[in-house]
């Protein structure tokens, strides 16, 4: 299947001219599941758009432990820190569904970045809403049941994923949410009861998306709505 950069919504949502002076610097990557394209605490030299391709970004414990802390995927870029003025960022970036990215240099998104143009407002825009996110997932995690939060994650991945299977296992999915398997197991035999999905070895199919929004917490709402606010209007003339 061909690629192309407009796949990824922020590359998309530049002028011609600014997309044209970083398309020839882009480098489409294929990414694998479990891939890591950044560890914490090291420097920054790329950044990713994808466009076929998810990745978490993970917190990570001295001890090991590490929770997702949000999801980037053709809405987004991956490496927010290296413009927001660090060139390391706490958090480490593990491809969670294989597919693919563009990759563009650190040192050319800067240069892009600073000339204060289309690249800048977009990338800012996209980043108050990754912040969003990011909030709205520390907030779930502590006040809402796990059949919540394995709605509000199975939902945010239909949205970047545009298809109803996705391959995970529950295992994954404990790992992502900090939460013990058997929890992840009970959650998800109550949504396939009730309808909403099918699960089978190493993957769920979502079969009631809208009753999966129902059950969903206020967490789910509120992201993609502060998405949908902040992404349709990028394009600056």
């Amino acid at each position: 299947m061909s690629s192309s950069p407009i796949q990824n919504h922020l590359l998309a949502a530049l002028p011609t001219g600014e997309l044209e002076r970083v398309r020839d610097f882009l480098t489409l990557e294929s990414l694998s599941f479990g891939e890591v394209i950044y560890e914490s605490g090291r420097l920054l030299r790329h950044v990713y758009f994808p466009v076929t391709s998810i990745v978490s970004l993970l917190s990570t414990m001295a001890d090991g432990y590490s929770a997702e802390i949000a999801i980037v995927g053709n809405e987004g870029v991956v490496g927010i820190a290296l413009f927001m003025g660090g060139e390391t960022t706490p958090s480490r970036g593990v491809v969670q569904s294989s597919g693919r990215a563009y990759r563009l240099s650190a040192e050319l998104l800067m240069k892009e970045f600073v000339q204060g143009a289309a690249m800048q407002h977009v990338l800012l825009r996209y980043t108050q809403a990754l912040l969003t996110q990011m909030a709205q997932t520390a907030v779930c995690s502590r006040h809402h049941t796990v059949d919540q939060q394995l709605c509000r994650w199975l939902l945010l991945r239909l949205d970047r994923l545009g298809t109803s299977e996705l391959i995970v296992t529950q295992e994954l999915i404990g790992n992502m949410l900090g939460i013990r398997r058997e929890g992840v197991n009970s959650a998800a035999a109550k949504l396939q009861r009730a309808g909403l999905v099918h699960c089978s070895r190493g993957k769920i199919t979502i079969i009631d998306r809208a009753g999966l929004e129902a059950r969903a917490c206020e967490c789910y709402a509120t992201v993609k709505n502060e998405y949908d606010r902040l992404l349709p209007g990028l394009t600056v003339d």
